[in-house]
Order: C-alpha cells, then sequence, then structure tokens
C-alpha cells in the first residue's frame, strides 16, 4: 500500500518522534567551585559582598580567605618588623607572608571591613575636630559627610507593610545645617502611605573617592519618623503657589503636594549639623539614636542675670539662597525678664534702628522635579545655633517656618508698612520674628527678634532650678 508525500508527513508526525539532541543548560551557579572562585578573585569588595548575598554556596565561597587576603594586602600593605635575635644579628621580616591557611572562613574578610571601617572613622574624626567659633560647629561638616560616604533615605510604608525607598536627589549645605531634596515622577500613592521615616544611610565600605555607594551593602540608622494618616488636617499649611501646597511635618520636614490630585510631589527635609553625623549612622533601622545627656554644671551667673554672654547664629534661607545670615553675640536675660516658664533673649529691638537687618532677595522656597519648579513665597528655613557662656551649642535646629500678616501697621518712623511675624516653638524654647515690608524699596527688614528658652531646658543643663 502506497501513501502519497502528504500522507507520508502525516504518519511520521503521528508515530515517529526523532531524536533531538539538546544542549545541556549552563549557569554560572551549576560551574565548579574552582572555576568561582577563580572567578570572584576579580572581584572588588563591594562586588564580592554583594556576590555573597546570591546563594548559600556563593556566599560560602565569598569568604574565601585567600580572596580576601588579596584584597586585604592591597589596601593595607605589611608592615616590615626587625626581630632581634641577638645584639650583633638583626633579621627583617615581612608580615605580609601571612597565609590563609589556619584561620576560619571569612576571617580575613572580617579584618579587612574592620580596617576600612576605622580608617574612615579616622578620618572623619580628624575632619571634626577643629570647630567654628561663630558657629560652635565644626567647621569641616561637608567634608566629613562626605568621607563618611553618609547619604540620607526616606522610606514610605503603606497600609499593607511594603515599603517604598526613595534616594536622596539633592543636597544644600549651609553654615549650620544640610538640606536634602528628593523628587521623583514615581511616587506612591498617598491614600494607601500611612508612614514616612527619614533615615541616614552608611555604606559598609565607604569610598572617600567616590563618596556613598548605593549599590554595595549599607545601614540604616532611623532619624525621625513621621505619620502620614489625614496629612493635610493634622500638618501646618505653610503656603502654596500655582501647582503645590507645601505641609511642615515637625521635625525639619516639608512636604509638596500636587493641588487637586492629593499626589506627592517633592519632600524636602532640613537637618541641623549639631550631632547630625551620630543621629544618622548611630541608630538602627528601627529605633532612633538617643543622644548623649548633657552633664549639668554649677550655675555662677551674676545675680542680676538668668543667663548671660550667649550669642546667637542664625541663618534664614530657601535651601538653596540665603537670604540673611548673622552672629548676634553677649545676649543675656534678666532674672525679672523670665515668665511663664521662659527665658527672654532680645536679640533684635523695634527700638534699635541699629541693628535692624534686610532681608535679601524674595523671601520664599524653591521646589523642583524632574519637569517642573516653583517657588512658595512667604516662607522659608530657620537655622538657629545657641551657644551657651563657654561657647557650647545650647538649643540648635533647623525648621520650615512661615510669615504671616499682621493686623497692625509699622509705627516707626523709618518703616512704613506692613508687618509680618513669623513664630516657631518646640520643647526647649521659642523664637519670634517681626519683618516690615517696604514697598517702595521691595525689602523685609528685622526689626524685632526674640528668642525664649525654656527654664525646664536652662535647669536640666545647669541643674539650677530657675
Amino acid at each position: 500500500m502506497e501513501f502519497s508525500e502528504t500522507e507520508n508527513a502525516e504518519v511520521k508526525s503521528q508515530y515517529w518522534t526523532p531524536m533531538i539532541k539538546r544542549k545541556p543548560s549552563l549557569s554560572i551557579e551549576s560551574m565548579p567551585s574552582e572555576i568561582l572562585l577563580k572567578i570572584f578573585s576579580y572581584l572588588d569588595a563591594v562586588s564580592l559582598l554583594c556576590a555573597g548575598c546570591v546563594s548559600k554556596r556563593f556566599y560560602d565561597l565569598a569568604n574565601d580567605n585567600g580572596i580576601w587576603l588579596k584584597l586585604y594586602s592591597s589596601c593595607f600593605p605589611p608592615k616590615r618588623m626587625i626581630w632581634k635575635i641577638n645584639p650583633a644579628e638583626t633579621e627583617t621580616i615581612s608580615l605580609g607572608c601571612a597565609t590563609p591557611q589556619g584561620r576560619r572562613p571569612g576571617y580575613w574578610k572580617k579584618e579587612y571591613i574592620f580596617r576600612q571601617i576605622a580608617a574612615v572613622k579616622a578620618r572623619v574624626m580628624q575632619l571634626v575636630k577643629p570647630v567654628d567659633p561663630q558657629t560652635g560647629l565644626p567647621c569641616k561638616n561637608r567634608e566629613a559627610i562626605r568621607a563618611s560616604g553618609l547619604s540620607w533615605v526616606i522610606v514610605l510604608k503603606d497600609t499593607s507593610g511594603k515599603e517604598h525607598v526613595m534616594e536622596q536627589a539633592d543636597l544644600s549645605f549651609k553654615d549650620t545645617s544640610v538640606t536634602i531634596f528628593w523628587y521623583s515622577a514615581h511616587w506612591p500613592c498617598l491614600n494607601i502611605l500611612s508612614t514616612l521615616e527619614l533615615c541616614g544611610v552608611t555604606p559598609l565600605l565607604p569610598n572617600q573617592n567616590r563618596g556613598a555607594n548605593t549599590n554595595g551593602p549599607r545601614r540604616r540608622s532611623l532619624i525621625a519618623k513621621y505619620s502620614l494618616s489625614n496629612l493635610t488636617k493634622t500638618s501646618v499649611a505653610l503656603g502654596a503657589d500655582k501647582l503645590v501646597q507645601v505641609f511642615c511635618l515637625n521635625p525639619g520636614l516639608l512636604l509638596g503636594l500636587w493641588k487637586g490630585k492629593n499626589e506627592i510631589a517633592f519632600v524636602t527635609a532640613s537637618l541641623h549639623y549639631h550631632q547630625l553625623l551620630e543621629k544618622s549612622t548611630l541608630g538602627s533601622a528601627t529605633l532612633q539614636y538617643v543622644l548623649l545627656p548633657n552633664e549639668p554644671v554649677l550655675d555662677d551667673v551674676d545675680p542680676e542675670y538668668g543667663l548671660h554672654d550667649y550669642n546667637l547664629h542664625l541663618d534664614m534661607h530657601s535651601g538653596t539662597h540665603t537670604c540673611m545670615c548673622g552672629t548676634f553675640k553677649s545676649l543675656f536675660c534678666r532674672k525679672g525678664d523670665i515668665q511663664n516658664g521662659y527665658l527672654r533673649l532680645t536679640v533684635v529691638s523695634v527700638k534699635d534702628n541699629a541693628k535692624h537687618l534686610p532681608i535679601i532677595g524674595t523671601v520664599g522656597l524653591s521646589w523642583r522635579t524632574d519637569a517642573l519648579k516653583g517657588h512658595v513665597k512667604d516662607c522659608y528655613l530657620m537655622d538657629v545655633t545657641v551657644l551657651d557662656e563657654t561657647r557650647k551649642p545650647f538649643w540648635c535646629f533647623s525648621a520650615p517656618v512661615n510669615m504671616e500678616l499682621s493686623s497692625s501697621t509699622s509705627g516707626l518712623y523709618d518703616y512704613m508698612g506692613h508687618i509680618y511675624t513669623t513664630e516657631y516653638a518646640d520643647s526647649e524654647g521659642k523664637v519670634s520674628v517681626d519683618l516690615v515690608w517696604l514697598e517702595e524699596t521691595k525689602e523685609y527688614f528685622v526689626i524685632n527678634l526674640v528668642l525664649y528658652i525654656s527654664t525646664k531646658k536652662v535647669n536640666s543643663w545647669y541643674g539650677t532650678n530657675y
């Protein structure tokens, strides 16, 4: 019986399956350990740590003492020691002949990491030693931050517990603070978010030349935690422009929302330098670093004064543009000025025209995203650094504030215009600023500036009982 060519093809397809030789699938994990060790030996320390996170087998191979001893020796050249056998004979032995044998797996990895961390810590400690006499803070905070590899992230958590980590987009350094900006085209929906955590992030192996390494292993230090539930009702609205509305979350956080959409446009944090490195590096991912309490000292002030010889360094800025920056010395408070639990320190008085200060440029907060930018008027960032009589930081903060139009107008002959007020308060004190707007010259003048220090703060600082 004969079949046509088409019928033959159908029969073959039904009753005959050809033997097809398939090439065995290859993957890096199926390679012999000797080959993988050879590959790992070409990796740098950060890449090697990342490779160890792939699997249990990779972790064991990436702990190889031979590879890490090679890295250790290349970064920390061995010192040469002279062993005296007798007074007439000496022998020089190189410590570079150390071998990986006899050590537990991972020994040289730990030694390498500890030495790297110690080297960076020593570098940072050297940078923070010199102190600026005007601010009482380290002169080289910016360099210390970069040397440590420190950066900041915000962690947005939704109601299901999922985390959305946003890397910092930009930084702006001032005399006493750093302002961090986050902006993105892909923010999670505000309606499902429950909290926002501000964290300092440091690489396990910081590189002083490249700064922060966002690809390698890092650790978080929680700085502050904010609730995002009912944000528009529980937070302070500082201002708005045509596109966004700005809200303040204490301490020191600004959150911009797109108008009419209830969606995040940007986030800005203003952090004072005082103990910033400690707060950004020494906490854990869930617990904030607890600042060491001040050790009270005996109060030897003159009986006529409550506080004397205090200094104030004040910086008013938009995050990038400085509106006013100045140092005010020899501030004092008479005991008769202690009222309602506060000691009053007058910095600028309405009656003293010689101390009235002009504001440079337009007061407001500049913001931008990947595609848009804007300017929210009548609000700014205020950095306050109060030094005690020993020039030790006594009260420090950096916070967003706004100006509100007062119902009264200036009665001063030199300043005929509308008066604006700025108020700030926390658990340690209050700041009150009065500004007058001069229409003719289109500028603000600070005509009144008063600090109110909490008696609780003073008593805990000095061990007194005001």
